[in-house]
């Protein structure tokens, strides 16, 4: 069987290669990594770029050593192959779609590798925990033409799970619905905005087609697309996977310096499953996105900033740091 991944030294190869108009035929189910001491020109089609330049130029991840790097990213892919190779497929693809289509790609891809080996293997290792519920997950508050929305679970660092995703995607038809509504904020209480998906929901569900259409159906990415222009999203402490795929849909993201951001579902046999694949391409471009969650590794809130994943770094305000102060409803 073949290697899921191809590493391409481009500072030596030929330069058809170094050039190439879209995967190889033989290249189209494995991730493409492409490597050069100083970023080049003309590169196109690769599906990670690594230089040794720091503060690289996009599509570019400036590293220490990216020949090392690039060979830690291949064992990373040989772990969980299905999922590596799906996540870099979908992000080909997504270039040529709509946001509303990405979003129906990356459900797809996330429930095929649902029902994978990789995936179950993951969860019955994976400790088990309680789900222990919120009355009101997602808190509103409406002063004038604000609307705050609050991420309302801080005992889990307000963990995503289906009543959140539910709560979240009715708060954001409000903002749909009501074009007086010219601004709207969105907040995590707690320690953190939002630590992904919530484990002790993880696996629950039995039917992953069925899951694949109640994703579509109550996308609070596919809502956050469409009110993006007024919406800002207030990040702080730990944004992991839903915790930034979601923010990155806001026309605006200021982050506080003690923000994380981290993709950790290609460890789990699956890939982001909220919107990701879509919202942080626009963002970072796909290079970068695939860079983010093949590695899992953190995002420091100053990367974050050179790449335009963020918009600003600030320190809390009030506000932020209580939402439930921002607004009372």
């Amino acid at each position: 069987m073949e290697s899921p991944f191809v590493i391409v030294d481009l500072d030596h190869a030929p330069e058809d290669r170094a050039r190439a108009h879209g995967p190889e035929p033989r290249d189209q189910d494995r991730a493409l990594i492409g490597v050069a001491v100083e970023p080049r020109e003309a590169v196109q089609d690769f599906d990670i770029l690594l230089t040794g330049v720091p503060d690289a130029p996009r599509p570019w991840v400036g590293c220490a050593d990216p020949h090392a790097t690039a060979r830690q990213l291949g064992r990373l892919v040989e772990r969980r192959p299905a999922a590596s190779v799906a996540l870099v497929q979908v992000l080909r693809m997504g270039g040529g779609l709509s946001i509303p289509d990405r979003l129906v790609l990356e459900s797809l891809a996330y429930s095929t590798l649902q029902g994978g080996a990789d995936f179950r293997s993951w969860l019955a290792a994976a400790p088990r925990s309680t789900h222990r519920p919120a009355e009101t997950p997602v808190r509103l508050g409406r002063d004038g033409p604000r609307l705050a929305i609050t991420l309302d679970r801080p005992w889990v660092r307000n963990a995503f799970d289906a009543a959140t995703r539910d709560a979240l995607c009715e708060a954001l038809q409000v903002a749909v619905a009501d074009p007086s509504i010219g601004r709207v904020d969105l907040y995590g209480n707690g320690p953190a905005f939002c630590s992904g998906g919530d484990l002790a929901e993880f696996g629950t569900s039995r039917d992953p087609a069925q899951a694949h259409l109640v994703r579509v159906h109550r996308s609070p990415g596919a809502l956050l697309h469409r009110c993006a222009p007024r919406v800002t999203a207030h990040l702080h402490g730990a944004c992991v996977g839903a915790g930034i795929e979601l923010a990155a849909f806001a026309g605006r993201v200021v982050a506080a310096p003690d923000t994380v951001i981290r993709l950790p579902e290609i460890g789990m046999g699956l890939i982001p499953g909220a919107g990701g694949t879509a919202s942080i391409p626009v963002r970072v471009g796909r290079e970068r996105t695939a860079y983010l969650a093949l590695s899992g590794l953190e995002l420091s809130v100053e990367e974050a900033l050179r790449w335009g994943l963020v918009d600003e770094i600030s320190n809390l305000d009030d506000a932020t740091a209580h939402p439930q102060r921002a607004v009372q409803s």
